[in-house]
């Protein structure tokens, strides 16, 4: 199988919320498949998982940083790609304080433009009572272990 690395973001705003896009799956092998997620993507050639988490946040989200700080977290899983191929998913996550809770969306790909149907911040209460599908599962967890969530 073969190894897919991504940099996925916890991106919290002054507010103490984390933000989430909702990819929403309409055709392909993953179609009618509807979760909240956070901002990331998969490693280009060369690129290190910090290189990849400032350039997938800058072409997310609009908000542009100079360099993460280390890993808070890594998931290791099976996933299927919108190809339908399997892949050995390896996730780092890095946090990054928002400045404010606008966005951008001018760097997305045509893909990205498909299946991002939405996006909203989330405080900890609300992960707690949603009822939607949240990736990565324990991501309550990482914010307090990595403290995104606790006041500065």
């Amino acid at each position: 199988m073969r190894e897919r690395k991504s940099a996925r973001l916890l991106v919290v705003s002054p507010a103490r919320k984390v933000l989430l896009f909702r990819f929403l799956h309409k055709d392909g092998a993953l179609a009618g498949h509807d979760y909240w997620a956070t901002p990331g993507g998969g490693l280009e050639d060369g690129e290190t998982f910090e290189v990849a988490a400032v350039r997938e946040l800058l072409e997310e989200t609009g908000i542009q940083v100079h360099a993460v700080g280390t890993s808070v977290a890594e998931r290791v899983f099976p996933m299927m790609l919108p190809s339908g191929e399997m892949v050995r998913s390896v996730e780092r996550y890095f946090v990054v304080r928002a400045a404010d809770e606008r966005l951008s969306n001018s760097g997305w790909t045509a893909s990205e433009v498909q299946v991002m149907a939405d996006h909203q911040w989330w405080s900890e209460s609300d992960l707690r009572q949603t009822r939607d599908v949240v990736w990565p599962e324990n991501l309550i967890d990482m914010l307090e272990r990595a403290a995104a969530f606790q006041r500065d």
